[in-house]
This record gives structure tokens, sequence and C-alpha cells, in this order.
């Protein structure tokens, strides 16, 4: 019954727009991931204020969520693999809606690290989940599209949370932000935490776990809903062709011909990390703050950075399915190097804010453009039908302990008494993470095949060649 409500009889022709609020609505799961990870960047201030916490400290208040996103990751794929894409969704959401609510009211800092890794279990479910079902349940000339979607909705989240933190920031003084401001952001998440919650009773299974359980009459309605009739048993001939031939065993990624799809996936899941994204989306009001500005214009700087990490967003949905994977990630790779270069040259320098946050910029676009929603899009094509939900979390699972480990050991670097700053002048992270911007860029040119175009089953059978 679930599988008819957003629809009427599948029709001849499928429907776009069908396949789209589907995926919208996945992709809330990927807006939630974007707020809950993003939520700290203005808060982290006050907090570190209001529970007097020293760098180590304040790595961890931050990074707890990141461990909390492996553990989720790498319970989510056994768990989507046995019981379905669509219930990890679910209980991503509920874990969401707890985590707000205990964040925003903790009386000791072990509390609020206890919700806060909570929240990181749901985000880590997530942000395997979420891709992995817009790819099985869209067609393959419109999967790369869709599946961006998902980093749309990740960056969106962040875009929003950058407003509600600024706004409420406004609300009242430094005092009050210390005391009861930062409260606020943390709990706001419980809106769309609800909304994601709601929605999901109205969305169908993917079609390929459906046919992996047997169920290939439920599987054939949606993928009749999706492109048509005619589609749908071509499809459907596919997904089974495909499964006859996976032993559903993650052994099955170390036969020949197989490794390398696994070390693809963890090579691109911690490059997409340790080239430091989530230093400026997490930290960036402090740096920030660093860099000369007074609190609230930092937090505007911030919605800055979200505003242009989404329109180049936009720009690699609408190029991802046109020029292809492979290119978009090879310069988006080379783009952020040279601006982590141009960052860390101007901090050795001692420039000023304006260039700085140029070179910030450019790093940001770089990354929407190309290697934040198409690692994603990789990821959620490369692996087998049988044990995608469990090889894919292998590879959030890295993706999330390296997040973590830049997470963590930023401050550290960045901290005004280190000698790493008394030597470099804060140029020394960005120095860092440009030289990971070089190995990505040689690893994608060396090892990652294109998959534009392809059928899922395509890209499998290319493996096992």
């Amino acid at each position: 019954m679930e599988n008819e409500r957003l629809a009427g009889p599948a029709p001849e022709t499928g429907s776009a727009t069908y396949v789209f609020l589907v995926c919208i609505v996945a992709a809330l799961g990927g807006l939630l991931f974007g707020y809950d990870t993003a939520v700290i960047n203005g808060a982290i201030g006050p907090l570190k204020a209001h529970f007097a916490l020293d760098e180590v400290q304040e790595g961890w208040a931050m990074g707890c969520a990141l461990l909390g996103c492996a553990i989720g990751a790498a319970a989510a794929g056994a768990l989507s693999d046995r019981f379905g894409r669509k219930k990890v969704l679910i209980l991503s959401a509920i874990m969401f809606l707890v985590s707000a609510l205990g964040t925003a009211l903790p009386r000791t800092i072990t509390t609020f690290i206890l919700f806060r890794i909570i929240g990181g279990v749901g985000v880590g479910a997530a942000s395997m989940s979420s891709p992995m079902y817009i790819a099985e349940i869209s067609p393959a000339r419109m999967r790369g599209r869709l599946v961006s979607v998902n980093q749309f909705a990740i960056v969106t989240g962040m875009l929003v949370v950058y407003f509600v933190n600024y706004f409420i920031a406004l609300q009242g003084d430094e005092l009050w932000n210390q005391q009861t401001g930062w409260r606020w952001m943390f709990g706001s998440e419980s809106v769309p935490a609800v909304m994601l919650l709601v929605l999901l009773f109205f969305v169908p299974e993917s079609p390929r776990w459906l046919t992996k359980q047997g169920r290939s009459a439920e599987a054939l309605d949606i993928l009749a809903r999706v492109d048509g009739a005619a589609y749908a048993q071509t499809e459907l001939a596919e997904i089974k062709e495909a499964l006859s031939h996976e032993s559903g065993s993650l052994r099955q990624l170390l036969q020949p011909g197989m490794r390398i799809v696994l070390v693809i996936g963890i090579a691109l899941a911690v490059l997409q990390q340790i080239t430091g994204i989530n230093v400026f989306l997490y930290f960036g009001t402090e740096i920030f703050k660093k860099m000369g500005s007074e609190t609230n214009a930092a937090l505007l700087q911030t919605i800055i950075v979200g505003a242009v990490n989404l329109t180049f967003t936009v720009i690699a949905i609408w190029t991802v399915d046109r020029l292809g994977r492979k290119p978009l990630m090879m310069i988006g790779s080379a783009g952020m190097g040279v601006s982590l270069l141009a960052r860390g040259l101007a901090a050795y320098g001692e420039s000023t804010s304006l260039w700085m946050l140029v070179f910030i910029l450019g790093y940001i676009a770089c990354f929407a453009l190309s290697v934040g929603p198409v690692t994603w899009v990789i990821l959620s094509e490369v692996f087998p039908t049988r044990i995608r939900g469990r090889a894919m979390a292998i590879a959030t699972i890295c993706l999330w302990i390296a997040n973590y480990v830049i997470s963590q050991t930023f401050p550290m670097m960045d901290e005004d008494n280190s000698w790493l700053v008394e030597t470099f002048h804060h140029a020394f992270p960005f120095w860092l993470y440009g030289l990971f911007c070089v190995v990505l860029l040689v690893f994608v040119w060396r090892f990652v095949p294109e998959t534009k175009g392809k059928t899922l089953e395509q890209i499998e059978r290319y493996w096992t060649k």
C-alpha cells in the first residue's frame, strides 16, 4: 500500500515528477546531514565559553558527532541490506529529533556529547542511505543529477542553519548567546527532523532491494512509475541478472577485478575529507574571527560561504550527467589545490582578510562543483547491488573517521600559541590540505573510470570484466 501513496496506477510512460518527488523526500536526509553537522559552526564559540573548554575539548565537542557518524554508517550498511533503505532513513530521522532536543537542554558537556553522538549516528546512517536509495530508484540518464540533489540538500541544510544561527545570535548579546542562544541553535533542528520523519512514510522502498528480497511484483510496479512499463521490464531483468552473479558476501569485493572497487570507494571517501572542506564548514566562524571579523560579521561571512556552496552545487547537478564524473573531479580538485595554496600564502604573508575570503570562496566553489557531490554519486554507483549497503558503509565509515581526524587536529594546528602558527602564521593546515588535493587529482586521473550514462548493472559488469 505504501508504494501507491505518491501516485495512482503505474503509467506506461512513467513519471519524472514521481521520481523527483521521491528523491526530494529521500534527500531531506541529506538536508538533516548538512544541518546537523553545520549547526556547530555558529554554536562552538558560545558553547566553548559556556563550558570553559580548552582546544582539545573544543575539538572533541566538534568531533564526537563524527565518531557517531562512523558508528551510524557501520550499522546502517547491514541494516539497509537486511531491512531496507527506507527503514534506515526513518531510524535516522528519529535520531535527528532525539539529538536536537538532547543537545538543546544539557547541563553538562558530557550530556551534550552523548546526544551529539546520537545525532552523529543519524547523520552517518543518512549519509550513505540517502544517496544509495536515490541511485537505486533513478533511471541511468538522470541518476547523476538526482544523486547530486542529495548533495544540494546537504549544502542547503548548511546554508539554512547558518541563517538560523545568525538570526538567533542577533536576539541577544554575547553573554545571552553563551547562556541560551546556542541551545536554540541546536534545538532548531527538530523542525526539519519531524518533516523528514513524516514524509518518509509516503515513499516506496528501493526496487533493487525489493528484488533482492524476492518481491519482484512490488519492484516492477515502482520501476513502471519511474520510467514506464517497458523500462520496468528491461530494468527488472537486468537487476535479476546482476543479482544472480552476486554472492551477497563482502568477500565478493576481494575477488579479482572487484578489489579495485573497494580501494576506489575508500580512497575517494577519505580524500574528500582530508582536502579540508569541513574545516571551513565547521570552524568557518572562528576562522573569520581570527581574520579580524566581529562575531556577527563572521556569521555573515559564513552565510556567504554557504551561498557559494549552494550555487556551485546547483551547477554540478546540471553538469554531472553532461560532462561526466571524472572531468568534474579533476577540474575541482585542481581548483581546490590552487585556492588552498593561495589561502596559505595570504595567511603566511598576513594579507588582508578580503583576499583570504576570496581564496576561501574559490575553494568552496571548486569543492561544490565537483568533489562534494560527485564523490557521493560515484560511491552510490560502483558497488554490487547485494552488498551495496555494506560496501558503502565501509567507504562511509572511512569518510567519517577522516572527517573526525581533520576536525580534531585543526584546532590544535591553528592554535595561536602553537609552534606551527609561530612558524607558518596559520598557513600550514591549508598547505597540507592543498597537498592532498594534488593526491586526489592524480588518483582520479589514474584509477577512477567514467560511469556517466551507464546503468548500475552495466557498471557492475565493467568491474567483473
